[in-house]
Formats: structure tokens, C-alpha cells, sequence
């Protein structure tokens, strides 16, 4: 691969991540929503699961329309591992500002109220947890800091990126006719 390749890899790959970072903010809206309105809740899990398809349709628009139909397996799965690092971290700034600013409290809040129901309760048992366990993990959660939350959650979109670039990129890989 060429500089100028490289450089166009990298320049395509950020644009389309930009796109997954978008669905993954819409997610994430549609996910708060949902705590109090579950609809909204299973179109955040619809849109979260339909991420790498749609970040996989990307890289193969990528390899017909820039690429002139064909690709690599390594630079296809390189292609998918920058949109998903640079989605993250479209992600991890929206998040931070997310529970830096906005938050003020609201996830623990509702975590808390569903934990008190009696549904969960009864979960709860059939697991063999108790209110008690949950409630130390929250206050773990609560007292970390917004920026190691999004760094957390970057980093383990990061490593889903890198572990789907691979099936993906074998997928995708077209050779020269």
C-alpha cells in the first residue's frame, strides 16, 4: 500500500466512522429513552446491533465505488478497524459530555428505581444476588469519573472493531479479476 493509499484508507475510513459514531450517539439517546419508554429502548438495541452490518455496507461501498470492486483481506480489515477507532472516539466525546454535563444523576436514578421493583427483586433471587451486591456495583459506577467511563466504553468498541474486522474482512476481500 502506497502513502497516498494509506492516506486515502484513512480519510474514507474517518468520514465512515463519523457514520457509525452518529448511530452509536442515536443508540445511546434511544437507550436513556428507553428507561422510561421501552419502545425507545428496543430501537436503541435494533440500531446498536445493525452497527457493524451497516459499518461492514461502508466498507463495501468503499471497495466498489474508491476501490473499483476490489480490496485486500488486510486492508479491508484495516479499513474496518479505523471506522470503528474513530467512531469510538466520536462515542467516547459524546459520552463524556454526556455524563459530565447532561447526566446530573439520571442513569443511576433509574437504575436504582428499577432495582427497587419487585420484578427485579424477584430476578434478583432467581439469580441468587442481592440488592445489596447490585447497589455496590452502582456505587462503583457512580463514583467513576465521566472520562473513565467513555475511556472504558472506548476501549471496548475499540476491541469489538478489531475482533469483527477479521470475519469481516474475509467477507469483503475481493482480488483483481
Amino acid at each position: 500500500m502506497t502513502t497516498q493509499e494509506y492516506i486515502q484508507l484513512r480519510a474514507f475510513a474517518r468520514v465512515d466512522g463519523t457514520y457509525v459514531g452518529i448511530l452509536w450517539i442515536a443508540s445511546f439517546a434511544c437507550y436513556l429513552g428507553g428507561l422510561s419508554s421501552p419502545m425507545l429502548g428496543f430501537v436503541g438495541g435494533i440500531l446498536a446491533v445493525a452497527s457493524p452490518f451497516f459499518a461492514a455496507k461502508r466498507l463495501i461501498k468503499f471497495r466498489d465505488d474508491i476501490r473499483d470492486g476490489e480490496i485486500s483481506g488486510r486492508r479491508s480489515m484495516l479499513y474496518y478497524a479505523l471506522m470503528f477507532f474513530y467512531a469510538s472516539l466520536l462515542f467516547a466525546l459524546a459520552q463524556y459530555l454526556y455524563f459530565a454535563f447532561l447526566d446530573g444523576g439520571y442513569l443511576m436514578r433509574e437504575y436504582t428505581s428499577m432495582l427497587s421493583s419487585p420484578e427485579m427483586k424477584q430476578a434478583m433471587q432467581a439469580y441468587g444476588m442481592t440488592a445489596d451486591q447490585l447497589m455496590e456495583g452502582l456505587k462503583e459506577f457512580a463514583n467513576t469519573s465521566p472520562i473513565m467511563t467513555a475511556l472504558n466504553i472506548m476501549t471496548m468498541n475499540i476491541t469489538i472493531g478489531l475482533i469483527f474486522s477479521l470475519p469481516v474482512s474475509l467477507i469483503t476481500r475481493r482480488a483483481r479479476k
